[in-house]
């Protein structure tokens, strides 16, 4: 995935929800329109997370309505994505 955010090197720019809302749908690599938490882990570890996996937790204990085990794409992934914007994730 490429950004080009038109500004200086080294400037944090803050992910945007669109971007988030990609990045977690590119990593369905199943194509089951859920999240697996090896899944949120490589999201987060994508993010540039110091530490993914308990990311990944923390984020499917807030995001998984169900209780399931999974963040569905269809019906949890905009509360997954609230969560991880307050967390000021910037672009490299």
């Amino acid at each position: 995935m490429v950004f080009d955010t038109n500004e200086k090197p080294g400037t944090n720019v803050p992910y945007t929800e669109d971007l988030i809302m990609k990045l977690f749908k590119s990593h369905d690599k199943n194509g089951d329109d859920q999240l697996s938490k090896d899944e949120l882990n490589a999201a987060f570890k994508q993010l540039g997370s110091k530490w993914p996996s308990i990311r990944a937790s923390l984020a499917k204990h807030y995001a998984d309505d169900n209780h399931d085990g999974f963040i569905s794409i269809d019906k949890e992934l905009s509360k997954l994505v609230k969560y991880v914007l307050k967390l000021n994730y910037t672009l490299p």
